[in-house]
């Protein structure tokens, strides 16, 4: 599936890092930003993870709620979230589900071996549902400031 601005955000209901469902229309009410990323404890995750952690409060100061998805276990998100105190929900979507919906599971090359993973992305979802900004295949390093910004002028 290929999401555009405007698009009706996909709805999910997965197990979080607490081992409790949370579905998107439980954040109802609140924009939300919903960053992809491939995989707990490696260098790249870990950097966009503390960037958001390191904002979040700006973000909740605009009404936005932060979540991550990765295909990591629950186990391992609640790992990773103890290890580098991350505030926000980390959603487990062992099966892909999620990421499909949204479009972040490609066929990637890396080194000349090509295998399917997750894009790393980001969405903004406003409180009705609506896609209002994407990012996709992004450099972690700003990345936060270009989130942050579009966050604050919505």
């Amino acid at each position: 599936m290929n999401i555009k601005l405007g698009d009706k955000a996909p709805q999910f209901t997965a197990l979080t890092d607490d081992d409790r469902p949370l579905s998107l229309s439980d954040l109802g009410g609140k924009s939300v930003v919903l960053f992809f990323y491939p995989k707990d404890m490696t260098p790249g995750c870990t950097n966009e993870a503390c960037d958001f952690r390191d904002s979040y409060k700006k973000f909740l100061d605009i009404n936005f709620e932060i979540v991550g998805i990765s295909k990591d276990s629950v186990k391992r998100h609640k790992q990773f979230k103890e290890k580098f105190k991350l505030p926000f929900s980390l959603i487990s979507d062992e099966d892909g589900s999620i990421c499909k919906a949204y479009g972040v599971w490609q066929e990637k090359k890396n080194y000349g071996r090509t295998y399917m993973g997750i894009v790393r992305s980001t969405f903004l979802i406003d409180p009705d549902g609506l896609v209002t900004a994407i990012w996709r295949n992004l450099r972690v390093k700003g990345h936060i400031n270009n989130v942050l910004e579009e966050a604050i002028n919505l």
